[in-house]
Parts: structure tokens; sequence; C-alpha cells
């Protein structure tokens, strides 16, 4: 399968964090969801020309994490869950993708917390289009779920009717636009 069944022009992109987020859903009390995003991150696509010769990074910077809530922003970074000051960076690298072309699996190795595991993620390429700046920008969409006790990540409450606070599964959703540098 050639990357120009995508008709995404080969190249290394870097990310538009403009016009990207990185976030997280986890359960809470077993009632609601919380949601949050990383408000400081970078990623680099590079498109080869075939899929195999494609890849993937992302560094997320832990301490940009945010819900909305201050106390438990804090709570997050701290010992009992990142531990953002020991492990300041969580890591995406690609090791491989699957299926066709629109929709796909990008198969990699994520780091939280000094932790590797293989994690597999539900990928749409949203197309390729050039911007009214002459820009020529890519988009992309994917989603996982994690257990975050397999990355360390155990800190949790008993709940009184039962239960606990925090769901150990994770749902991961990530929209990325990517800009094509242009030549000087």
């Amino acid at each position: 399968m050639t990357v120009a069944a995508t008709t995404l022009s080969t190249g290394t992109w870097n990310l538009d964090a403009a016009h990207s987020e990185i976030g997280f859903v986890v359960r809470h009390a077993g009632i609601s969801k919380v949601r949050g995003t990383f408000g400081e991150f970078d990623a680099t696509l590079v498109v080869g020309e075939t899929l195999t010769d494609s890849s993937v990074t992302a560094d997320i910077q832990i301490a940009s994490v945010n819900t909305k809530d201050a106390g438990r922003d804090g709570h997050l970074k701290g010992e009992d869950f990142f531990d953002a000051e020991n492990f300041p960076v969580m890591s995406f690298r690609s090791t491989g993708l699957q299926g066709e072309p629109g929709a796909f699996a990008l198969v990699g190795e994520l780091t939280i917390k000094g932790v590797t595991k293989e994690v597999e993620l539900d990928a749409e390429f949203g197309g390729q289009a050039v911007d009214p700046f002459g820009a020529t920008r890519a988009g992309f969409s994917a989603t996982t779920t994690i257990s975050r006790k397999e990355f360390g990540i155990t800190w949790n409450a008993a709940l009184e009717a039962g239960g606990v606070l925090v769901s150990d599964k994770v749902k991961i959703e990530i929209d990325a636009a990517f800009v094509l540098p242009t030549a000087e």
C-alpha cells in the first residue's frame, strides 16, 4: 500500500499545535466522566514512500495537564499519578501502521511515568489541503484506551457505596493537524 493512496505528500510534517489537541477521559466515582487535556506537546510525522516507511513521534509535557480544576491538576502532577517532577514527559513512538489509508491502526510504544507499553490507536486520516496562505496541511484523529495501572499509576480511593474513585481505564483522544514545511 503506498502513501499516494492517501493523497498525503511525502516528507517530514510538523505539528500545528494551535489546531491540535491531546485529551483523555476517565470515569470518576463510577457515575460521571472527567475530561482533561495537555496544553504543551509536540509531534512529528514522517511520510515515506510507503506506510511502512512512515512514522509518528510525540512528546507531551505532563505539567501542562488541565482538567479545569487546579487542585485535581496538582494531584495528577504529583507522585500519586504522573509524578511530573521525575517524569516530565509522556512520549509516543510509532512502530507500525496497519489497515487502510483512510482508517487505520497506528501501533507504537507509549511511555508514561518511565513505563513503556505497546498501544494501538484507531486512527482516521481527515485529508490533506492547501490553506489560503499556501501551507499544505493534513489532519488526523486517533483514540485508544489504556489501563493506567499498567503504567504504574495505581492511586485510588474506595467509595463508601462500593467501587473506586478513579477508573483504571483511560480513553485517549487525539486530534492532530500537521503542516508540511515549504522549500526555501
